[in-house]
């Protein structure tokens, strides 16, 4: 959340009471406010204007995501301002973001009496950025800045090669620096102090069941076999995690490994210090948005991009790798390969604004196959407001339950992810609660999964505590007889160890130690399983089932590896384990 000073702020709306109208540009002189939607939420603009310009463009508040979308926030009203139009172009990757802004701008202006038509049509001010055209060469040209991508773009190096990486949007990082960043590998040292029994084949089967034996058997063996040896790369790098290990939402199992810094901003800041320490050899490209994909005689050869004001060629030598993400955040595309689901348009996204499914279109204008793309996984655990994750108040899956509007359990909190959420939409609004206790929290300063303590929440409204179930019924609405008996349910199924009436077999502690805690969850698009076909080696495979040379791919891009369904904390082994041996491999083209 963002505002703009207080002083300021009162400054600017004392000018508006001495308004008058311009007759010869219809702005009444003052301070004046828009609000229209953004990528998560609601953005409030500020104009300032006198009888003949715009004198001043702000952020009042928003809900956008912070990195991602500063510069749109920083060069759209200087645009507005140095151009005296609204006739600017939106920010590469931070599109919704960029909209919002000229839309509440525009609003704003409205209630000015501006000639929003005038401003729409004119032409700015300020001369024309004029494009430049250049080349470059690298072994390995690199797409996309994830996960995935550098993972790929380290090990290519590692490989021997020279590599270029394009990413569209202003920040490295794609969907990953803003994950649970949680990791599934089979790893000894961890687990047997635990008292956790577990193995590749387990991790096999849990995977490939899971996703209802849709994925490719060998591509889910080779991502089980090779994430311990992948996090131990990552470590290698610098990549911390802590000592432990947890079962993620819908993992299934106590396998995964959280970092030691939030988020995914572990692995992305080990990965850009590699980088940078090989920066001769690496070069790493902002706003540079791939748009075609160059072959030559069949082979993969290049990319075109464009960048701020220069329009690219990038030749490789050995190979292309595309790890551009899924297409969460492409609500057309959504809709368009949507079978599992009620219509999501209106369903927000976990993931950013640069998740729009670029690669695939590229991929398939050269003839690579798509598979799975009907395969779309939605979380329960969607921030209300703006889809996210952030705000999701459990710990684990062991200590926590879910209960719906009249404060009853529905689903085994420990099932798959689409059961959960299937689950979910059956209940009113398809909207629940997390209940959960001091087990979870042991004092307010405690963090989540996504660096945020429970004191805070709380005082943000977005959670709730109180020292009785009761209290704590009152304060979110629910009927408090039906919520401690669901609480009780779930303490007598800990007892036994279950499984209980729904089926759930994970847990750990009972919910019986207040402060008693409640946090508000709907359904979310969260991954796309589908994407680009590719073997063993991560190459992509055409609708001919042939090697497309040149040419590979790794990370959400990809489809095949998680079947109908993915387990919590495979995603992260994925992007490494194939981002890895894609890199490797492109390197190694003659």
């Amino acid at each position: 959340m963002k505002k703009v000073p207080s002083k300021i702020l009162a400054l600017l709306m004392a000018v508006s009471v001495f308004g008058c109208v311009s007759s010869k540009t219809g702005f009444t002189p003052g301070t004046y406010q828009g609000t229209a939607q953004g990528f998560h939420g609601d953005i409030t603009m500020e104009v300032t204007v006198d009888s003949g310009r715009i004198l001043s463009v702000q952020a009042v508040e928003h809900t956008e995501s912070p990195g991602i979308s500063d510069p749109a926030f920083e060069r759209i009203p200087k645009a507005i301002v140095d151009g005296q139009t609204l006739a600017v172009d939106v920010v590469a990757g931070a599109s919704f973001s960029s909209r919002g802004i000229i839309d509440a701008v525009t609003l704003a202006l409205e209630k000015s009496g501006a000639d929003i038509t005038a401003l729409q049509n004119k032409t700015a001010s300020s001369k024309a950025v004029r494009r430049d055209s250049k080349t470059e060469t690298a072994d390995v040209i690199v797409i996309g800045a994830g996960g995935a991508g550098l993972a790929a773009a380290i090990a290519a190096n590692q490989s021997g090669a020279t590599v270029i990486v394009l990413e569209k949007m202003p920040r490295a990082g794609g969907n990953t620096i803003i994950s649970g960043a949680a990791y599934n590998a089979v790893d000894p040292s961890r687990q047997i102090p635990l008292g956790i029994e577990d193995s590749v084949d387990l991790h096999f089967t849990q995977t490939y069941e899971g996703g209802d034996k849709v994925g490719d058997p060998a591509l889910v063996r080779t991502m089980v076999e090779n994430a311990y040896p992948a996090l131990q790369w990552m470590e290698s790098l610098g990549m911390e995690f802590t000592p432990t290990v947890f079962t993620v939402l819908g993992g299934l199992w106590p396998r995964a490994h959280k970092p030691v810094k939030p988020l995914g901003t572990g692995y992305i800041d080990t990965d850009l210090e590699y980088i940078n320490s090989h920066s001769s050899q690496i070069t790493l490209l902002l706003e540079t948005e791939a748009t075609e994909l160059i072959t030559k005689n069949g082979r993969v050869t290049g990319v075109k991009a464009k960048g701020l004001s220069t329009d690219y060629v990038f030749n490789a030598n050995k190979a292309v790798v595309i790890a551009t993400g899924g297409f969460g955040a492409n609500i057309e595309l959504r809709d368009r390969f949507n079978s599992m689901w009620p219509a999501l348009t209106n369903i927000k996204t976990t993931n950013h604004p640069g998740a729009t499914g670029d690669g695939l279109v590229m991929a398939e204008a050269v003839g690579a196959n798509l598979v799975g793309m009907e395969y779309i996984q939605l979380l329960p655990m969607g921030d209300p407001d703006t889809g996210s994750l952030s705000g999701n108040i459990e710990q684990n899956v062991e200590n926590r339950i879910f209960v719906n509007k009249s404060g009853n359990r529905f689903v085994d909190e420990g099932a798959r992810r689409d059961v959960m959420t299937k689950g979910l939409f059956e209940q009113q609004d398809a909207f629940m609660w997390v209940i959960l206790d001091r087990h979870s929290y042991p004092n307010p300063d405690v963090k989540n999964n996504f660096n945020e303590t429970i004191a805070e929440l709380i005082a943000q409204g977005r959670a709730y505590g109180a020292n009785s179930l009761d209290d704590l019924a009152r304060q979110i609405g629910v009927n408090a007889e039906n919520l401690k008996a669901a609480v009780a349910d779930f303490n007598r199924a800990v007892e036994t160890g279950g499984p209980d009436r729904f089926g759930r077999t994970l847990f750990q502690d009972k919910i019986d130690t207040p402060p008693f805690y409640a946090g508000a969850r709907e359904p979310t698009v969260h991954h796309t399983m589908g994407g680009i076909q590719i073997n063993t080696r991560a190459q992509a495979i055409d609708k001919k089932g042939n090697v497309i040379p040149g040419l590979y791919a790794a990370g959400e891009v990809t489809g095949g590896i998680h079947g109908s369904n993915r387990l919590g904390g495979n995603a992260l082994a994925d992007i490494h384990v194939f981002g890895r041996i894609a890199g490797t491999n492109a390197a190694a083209e003659k």
